[in-house]
């Protein structure tokens, strides 16, 4: 994949960035249900509450997660895999809100993604210098559908590489209510997020949400 010039913080943000064949990140696009979303993240978080997974090197993940849908992405020491029962509860994770999969819907068909029907939703919470390292979305059976990623409260710098993890990333602030969609040809796309930077918002406090969708191609419950 061709390098493309950075997207400094300074600069001004368009309404609409491309970072590649089938991969944008819409400005603002969440911004009218980012305060539904936030009460929709602690209903799902009562039920599943956010951890620290450990990765099978036996790292401890500085983001916190939970998810929804009819599976969840999970790491342990076993590996990386979909579950439809939360190893912490014991329990099936909690159903997806109706304005998360609406707003996946609306976001996926907007990027050129039609027809999306997301069945997993992983949940990051992240704090200052929490970080998530270059790495490809590929544990889903069905790569054919895109990822759709919302960004909220606090700023974050986001890392879209190729499909190498060699490949210069490209750096992306998002902002509270961007939605990143990627897929098709940037399907298996390598990305991650620089730590996170300290500060306060309004919706979030110290800390950024993230949702990301996916089509796991699960058997429904």
């Amino acid at each position: 994949m061709a390098i493309q010039p950075d997207l400094l913080h300074g600069l001004p943000m368009e309404p609409l960035v491309h970072l590649g064949a089938g991969a944008v990140v819409l400005r603002g696009f969440a911004l009218p249900e980012a305060a539904d979303l936030l009460v929709a993240v602690e209903a799902v978080a009562r039920e599943a509450p956010f951890r620290h997974m450990v990765t099978p090197g036996g790292f401890t993940m500085s983001v916190a997660m939970t998810n929804c849908g009819e599976v969840g992405w999970i790491t342990d020491r076993r590996g990386y895999r979909y579950d439809p029962i939360d190893p912490t509860t014991g329990r099936h994770w909690p159903t997806m809100p109706a304005v998360f999969s609406d707003l996946a819907k609306r976001a996926a068909a907007e990027a050129g993604f039609a027809g999306f029907m997301p069945d997993a939703c992983l949940v990051n919470r992240y704090e200052p210098g929490a970080r998530l390292s270059l790495h490809q979305d590929r544990n889903e059976q069905d790569l054919s559908a895109p990822i759709v990623s919302v960004s909220l409260g606090l700023p974050a710098t986001f890392l879209f590489g190729g499909l190498q993890r060699s490949d210069r990333p490209r750096r992306v602030r998002l902002d509270s209510g961007d939605v990143a969609v990627w897929g098709g040809p940037t399907r298996l796309a390598f990305h991650g997020v620089d730590p996170l930077a300290d500060g306060t918002h309004a919706l979030t406090g110290r800390c950024r949400i993230n949702l990301t969708f996916r089509r796991a191609a699960c058997t429904p419950r």
